[in-house]
């Protein structure tokens, strides 16, 4: 097959594998009755609405696009919330109209390091944070069904492995931390908190079976009062100091 003709056929293919919406039409609205178009929506040939643009505080720039899909559903919308001219914000919506995700720049650079997951009634139900902007997500935020944070992983060595996991517990306050010193992949010390969020107590796994084997108790001002451990390593408190 000659080289033409192959590269006919793959151009076919690729119109095929995504089909592009033929406009027809751009009408203007005026919303705000100032005598200039604010709103521009975009009719495709079969009339049916794809696209539509809006300058939502009237200075003549585009902040907000939004996108239908084939069964007339919001599809995704993209914001220029800094007015920049670069879009720095999407949403992106099921096939039933629904809220399922949201991607952002949240230092308005134009590199994602922001984005959140929604589940079934568009609760939100994780949180990824890439500080760095390296591409990988250091904290991963995880809500419950009433939409409260109920605990936090991080990567704070930034190898693409979580090293420190939260519990939150009633009204948002850290109950617990958990870290893995020594890069296994599992928690080796712990630390738990009470109301006032002051460390009541630490954790310790010595022997690297995952349970803890030396408790240290601290005071109100973070000093260290008791000691307990396991030494036999049974679960068991087998010696007592006294600080």
């Amino acid at each position: 097959m000659k080289k033409k003709q192959m590269l006919y056929i793959g151009m076919i293919l690729l119109i095929f594998a995504f089909p592009v919406t033929i406009e027809a039409a751009v009408n203007e609205v005026d919303t705000n009755f100032d005598g200039k178009p604010d709103q521009w929506q975009h009719v495709s040939e079969k009339g049916k609405l794809f696209k539509v643009e809006h300058d939502g505080n009237f200075n003549g720039k585009v902040e907000q696009i939004e996108f239908y899909g084939a069964s007339d559903k919001l599809a995704r919308v993209e914001f220029d919330r800094n007015e920049d001219g670069n879009i720095d914000h999407f949403q992106y919506y099921g096939e039933d109209g629904k809220l399922s995700r949201i991607e952002k720049s949240a230092k308005q650079n134009g590199k994602i390091d922001w984005k959140e997951l929604y589940g079934p009634g568009e609760k939100l139900q994780i949180v990824k944070i890439d500080q760095d902007q390296n591409g990988l997500s250091e904290t991963m935020q995880y809500y419950n069904e009433l939409g409260k944070l109920e605990r936090v992983e991080r990567d704070t060595s930034g190898d693409g492995k979580i090293d420190v996991w939260q519990r939150i517990g009633s009204g948002q306050k850290l109950k617990t931390t958990a870290f893995d010193t020594d890069v296994d992949g599992k928690p080796d010390q712990w630390q738990v908190f009470d109301d006032s969020q002051k460390p009541v107590r630490v954790e310790f796994d010595s022997n690297k079976d995952g349970k803890a084997d030396r408790w240290e108790h601290m005071d109100g001002t973070g000093k260290v009062i008791k000691v307990e451990l396991d030494r036999n390593f049974d679960g068991k408190v087998d010696m007592t100091q006294k600080k």
